[in-house]
């Protein structure tokens, strides 16, 4: 009898022990996706990438009365993997405005154009910046990865949505005409983080 009990008990203690690992497992996970997350709305550094990942951030999202002063920068990071000879990464900026269900690509010169980073670099970190921001709207990058090999093929890709950067009415420029200036443009930018 007293051995029976002993099995049931070290069952259930095994059982227990399981249960709180894979609740500690949980709990790291989401504290890392937590992390992960509000560093993306501060813009503080994220928690070091394991190979393999990719992340999206938004950099700086600047929201002022005067339109051409408005801008946001949007980011992305990788890092290789094993039979990866050069990253690539495009960042599209998307838009909606007051009104529209969904975001809309942004069309502007520099926009959703591969950039490769340079052969055998092992975390490749790209930045793009888009001014002239129109308000009331939001806005986000659609961040796509490709993990190349010598042969110049995709052996991996990905990609992320950074958060949106919320641009509010101005209540110095009027709501449309009055001579105000076009839409967004992007700033061409030179791959960061070549490491």
């Amino acid at each position: 009898m007293d051995r029976t009990l002993s099995r049931t008990f070290a069952r259930l203690l095994a059982c227990a022990a399981c249960s709180l690992a894979l609740l500690g497992g949980v709990a790291s996970l989401a504290w890392a996706a937590k992390a992960r997350s509000a560093a993306a709305t501060t813009g503080q550094a994220t928690p070091p990438l394991v190979a393999g990942n990719a992340t999206a951030t938004v950099e700086q999202c600047l929201a002022t009365g005067a339109q051409a002063e408005r801008s946001a920068t949007f980011t992305g990071e990788m890092t290789a993997i094993p039979g990866t000879v050069r990253m690539s990464m495009r960042i599209d900026v998307e838009e909606r405005v007051p009104g529209e269900a969904e975001f809309h690509a942004v069309t502007e010169s520099g926009l959703g154009v591969w950039r490769p980073s340079d052969p055998k670099v092992k975390v490749y970190k790209y930045l793009k910046q888009v001014g002239n921001l129109s308000a009331p709207a939001s806005y986000r990058g659609l961040v796509r990865f490709r993990w190349l090999n010598a042969h110049g093929h995709a052996i991996k890709r990905a990609e992320r949505l950074t958060a949106r950067c919320l641009q509010p009415q101005s209540t110095t420029e009027p709501l449309s005409g009055g001579g105000a200036p076009a839409g967004p443009t992007a700033s061409t930018t030179a791959p960061a983080g070549n490491a």
